[in-house]
């Protein structure tokens, strides 16, 4: 029996060690790969502003959904998304694993909410014949507006301004139409007053002029003083530069530059001239296209399209807004017959003072987000501010954690000639990180900068390879 008992020895003690084992470390973990795949992207209608997305796991264990927009969110568990604007919705899906499955890969899909079709006029102006007026309308979703007239014995209107002109007593109807939507307005015409100089002019703007050095002048509100305005007369501030015409605009020519003057428009009539409006900045708009090339995407570059006013009497930049291509993805058609993903850009939240080859501008950039996390923070990865081009080594904001899934576009403004073809030093400034979903390699963001601005190309190889900037036809 002795022999048999210690045979059994052994036995006991694996059985034992392998409880003690299951004990002290659970279960084994296989981690399966596992993907999810989205069904087809829903399609809200106008003004719609509910949708459903549904996604799955090739592991059969629930996706949660998500989003980093502000103004949508998604239950994460069924994944319906509410809308509070217009714009493109992006739904992220996600499943963590568990016990047999490793984690899967985000996916994302983008839901389109287009909001419009209601037209609301601002209060109607009070007019008598030879007044000048503007009216304003704004679009639900955003969209231009156009003006005209039911009534042209009574008034005139420009189509793009909305800028009344009175002509006769009666009914002024006013039209606006932005696509297929319209409403009117109706501006009861007075009969004109005892004849006497006219107002000082309000709604005043200053523009670029069409040739070099040059600002065009224009009136948007005026009491004419009961007769015809027979001419209109600008002068600068600081003193020195003037004008004046029959007609609006005026042109005003400046002796190199027009940086840093402001213009004041006094309206002369039969009786006299009138006082001077208010100076009023020059503001201009202007279109801009900066690309950066991407030797390993190729025929599709990432390219920022975008516009921006520039006020070149304080040199302020403002609202620089556009949007930017995924180069990653879309089909072999190059910009601008592209069929790439492009993500929304509308907050700037940067302007740098520089001056690149002698001439003074600005670096503005422009955010897909409401902040400037973008890249890591953290300075084991070469991170600074969360942002700043070439830092980070390309991580996604907060990494190894979530992803804001923020992106931005930075370009040079030139002041003193925005229409200039930037210098080699001046495109060197430009630099761009997309870290939303369709811009990620893994945790890696799409960035583009140049070796002499950042000390880096991007993420991909990446940089700089053009900028052209236009006025803004809509000035």
């Amino acid at each position: 029996m002795t022999p048999h008992v210690k045979s059994a020895v052994p036995v006991l003690l694996a059985v034992a060690l392998a409880a003690l084992d299951a004990c002290d470390h659970g279960p084994r973990i296989e981690a399966r790969p596992q993907t999810i795949t989205f069904g087809p992207a829903p399609s809200p209608a106008v003004n719609e502003t509910t949708a459903t997305v549904s996604a799955t796991a090739s592991s059969g264990l629930p996706v949660r959904y998500g989003t980093t927009e502000p103004w949508c969110t998604v239950d994460p568990a069924t994944g319906a998304v509410t809308a509070t604007a217009a714009g493109t919705c992006t739904v992220t899906a996600n499943q963590p694993g568990d016990a047999r499955y490793a984690a899967a890969p985000q996916v994302a899909q983008d839901v389109p909410f287009v909001f419009g079709g209601v037209i609301v006029f601002g209060p109607a102006p009070v007019m008598a014949v030879y007044d000048r007026a503007k009216v304003a309308a704004t679009e639900s979703g955003g969209a231009a507006i156009g003006y005209a007239t039911t009534t042209p014995a009574t008034c005139s209107v420009d189509a793009g301004t909305g800028v009344v002109d009175a002509i006769a007593t009666g009914d002024c109807t006013v039209v606006a139409t932005a696509g297929a939507a319209q409403a009117t307005q109706v501006i009861s015409v007075a009969a004109p007053s005892a004849p006497v100089a006219p107002d000082a002019p309000t709604v005043v703007t200053a523009s670029a002029g069409d040739l070099p050095s040059t600002v065009r002048v224009g009136v948007g509100a005026v009491g004419a003083g009961g007769s015809p305005i027979t001419a209109w007369a600008v002068t600068s501030s600081p003193a020195g530069l003037a004008a004046a015409g029959s007609t609006l605009p005026v042109t005003v020519e400046c002796p190199a530059s027009c940086a840093g003057y402001r213009f004041s428009v006094a309206a002369t009539n039969a009786v006299g001239t009138g006082p001077a409006s208010a100076p009023a900045d020059v503001i201009t708009r202007y279109g801009v296209v900066a690309v950066f090339h991407e030797p390993d995407t190729q025929p599709n570059d990432s390219v920022f399209v975008g516009t921006f006013a520039l006020d070149s009497s304080t040199g302020v930049v403002s609202g620089l807004a556009g949007r930017l291509s995924e180069s990653m993805t879309g089909g072999p058609t190059a910009y601008p017959n592209d069929t790439m993903t492009w993500i929304a850009l509308g907050h700037q939240l940067s302007a740098v003072a520089v001056t690149r080859d002698g001439a003074p501008g600005w670096l503005v950039t422009t955010f897909r987000l409401g902040t400037t996390a973008t890249l890591s923070a953290d300075p084991r990865f070469g991170g600074t501010d969360g942002w700043a081009p070439g830092s980070g080594m390309g991580l996604h904001f907060g990494y190894p954690g979530a992803n804001p899934g923020n992106a931005y576009a930075r370009i040079f403004v030139n002041t003193g000639d925005p229409t200039a073809s930037p210098t080699q030093a001046q495109l060197d400034g430009l630099a761009y990180a997309d870290c939303a979903p369709g811009g990620m390699m893994g945790a890696s963001c799409m960035t583009g900068t140049s070796v002499a601005g950042y000390g880096t190309v991007g993420t991909m190889g990446g940089y700089p390879a053009s900028q052209s900037t236009t006025r803004d036809p809509g000035r």
